[in-house]
């Protein structure tokens, strides 16, 4: 019996798709570079390479960065899925328990001052999780597109997600003690038209400002922050005060590097919420990580204004 043809199959090769699949993953070629260890331009070329191949663009340039075509997306979704089995056959070992992974998508500020401090406790008792972290650009909505969860910062409503509230939080002044003994006292709301305010169109200053009876405009001067936690070190530093929430705040408030000088508050209107695609299901890890995130916004001490 004659031996079966073999067929000569033509496949791209694995350094291309490892390319297209760290900057899908990453939402960027240079993301992609340091993780792959070679330059940005390598990336580039072995995407393009690619792409030559399958006659078709997976990406979309930009100058804000790379975005994923509708084919760059089918197209991952076949390679994650040999890509994962590939993995499985080379790691399989008899006796070893299987890993688990989770990417997450946070905003800056909160994965600075929230997550970062306490990520520990969630990934001690889970050993064998693989999890990556990426920050996204909420003010601009930039962020990567494959996830697990995005934390992001609004007001909850995000077409094709299931949104969960994370935080329920609270608006107030605060600065530092050494910019009070400096620019201080300030004993009412009205001593802050003599004082330097920090903005940011994340946190306005116009709903305290209602709170504390203040018919003033939302201030123009000066910087204007595009994140709260740079905000916060300004703040910190003695450069101003700032509109701040406790959920952000509360460590440096329990230091001492920050002080809230009045004990009025106001009701902002974003706030931070847990999403997923809806099409995801909640289930092992995932469920775990979403119980553990909503536990931890619970327990992050809350420390009152002017306290």
């Amino acid at each position: 019996m004659a031996p079966p043809v073999q067929q000569n199959i033509r496949l791209p090769s694995l350094a291309s798709i490892r390319a297209f699949e760290a900057a899908a993953r990453l939402g960027s070629f240079g993301r992609a570079a340091e993780e792959l260890c070679i330059t940005a331009s390598a990336v580039g070329k072995r995407i393009t390479q690619l792409e030559s191949w399958l006659g078709q663009a997976l990406f979309e340039r930009g100058s804000r960065g790379v975005l994923l075509t509708t084919a760059g997306h089918e197209y991952l979704e076949q390679i994650e899925t040999a890509l994962r089995l590939l993995s499985d056959i080379s790691l399989h070992h008899r006796g070893q328990k299987p890993r688990d992974s989770l990417r997450l998508v946070t905003t800056p500020s909160f994965g600075h001052s929230v997550l970062g401090p306490h990520l520990h406790e969630f990934t001690q008792t889970h050993p064998n999780l693989d999890m990556s972290v990426v920050m996204s650009i909420p003010y601009l909505d930039i962020g990567p597109s494959q996830a697990d969860f995005w934390i992001r910062f609004g007001l909850g409503r995000y077409p094709g997600a299931v949104s969960e509230l994370l935080t329920d939080d609270v608006v107030f002044p605060a600065c530092s003690p050494d910019y009070l003994r400096r620019h201080g006292p300030l004993r009412q709301p009205a001593d802050l038209k003599f004082a330097h305010l920090l903005h940011s169109p994340l946190d306005p200053w116009r709903p305290w400002f209602d709170a504390a009876g203040l018919d003033w405009p939302e201030p123009e001067e000066g910087i204007s922050f595009f994140d709260l936690g740079m905000a916060m070190a300004a703040a910190c530093a003695g450069q101003g005060v700032m509109i701040t929430r406790r959920s952000l705040a509360s460590r440096s408030l329990q230091s001492g590097q920050l002080i809230a000088p009045f004990s009025i508050t106001a009701a902002p209107d974003s706030h931070y919420y847990l999403c997923r695609d809806a099409s995801m299901p909640l289930t092992g890890v995932r469920l775990s990580f979403s119980l553990w995130l909503r536990d931890l916004c619970r327990r992050i001490p809350r420390i009152p204004p002017g306290g």
